[in-house]
């Protein structure tokens, strides 16, 4: 059977260019048709079988050559070489995922970016219906039940230390006079 470039290509999976690069380096060989045409036969199938099943393995084209053109080549040796290769990048990249899967979650806990301002916060409390006094009492139950919460809650608003503090002062004590 003969094939040509094209065909050649077509059936190992692989670029027309890929093919030629590979005739370039002297890692496959095509004979000449009387028309000029590369032609190539079962023996170079074969062959660029095996440069693919190699390729696919990961070894250089460097290596491949010599495993191919050297029948007492050391096959084995630069298979297991790659291998050990493969599982310490398997090694690095699962440490890399773990480290990415860290900073994430550190990422995750981060407090978030002011989005509401004081302002907007007691426009919607007072559009929704709330007085001063409800607000004061709305304070008073955050402050009692979730203290740390409350006090980024109000961090979140951008408010000062001292307007936080007076806040949470004023809610403290609104709770035990109840």
């Amino acid at each position: 059977m003969s094939y040509t470039i094209s065909q050649l290509a077509k059936r190992h999976h692989l670029s027309r260019s890929t093919l030629l690069y590979y005739e370039r380096i002297g890692l496959l060989h095509a004979q000449r048709a009387a028309n000029g045409y590369r032609c190539y036969g079962e023996t170079d199938d074969q062959r660029l079988e095996r440069i693919r099943r190699y390729r696919d393995a990961g070894l250089p084209l460097e290596e491949i050559q010599t495993l191919i053109d050297e029948p007492n080549a050391p096959a084995q040796n630069l298979l297991e070489k790659r291998l050990r290769q493969i599982n310490d990048d398997i090694v690095r990249l699962r440490q890399q995922q773990h480290e990415i899967t860290r900073l994430l979650t550190a990422m995750a806990h981060q407090p978030s970016i002011t989005v509401v301002t004081k302002e907007q916060w007691v426009d919607m409390l007072a559009t929704a219906g709330m007085d001063e006094t409800a607000m004061q009492r709305w304070h008073a139950t955050f402050e009692q039940r979730s203290p740390q919460a409350h006090d980024d809650f109000l961090r979140s608003l951008g408010l000062d230390a001292q307007e936080i503090s007076h806040i949470r002062h004023q809610s403290q004590r609104a709770w035990q006079t109840r």
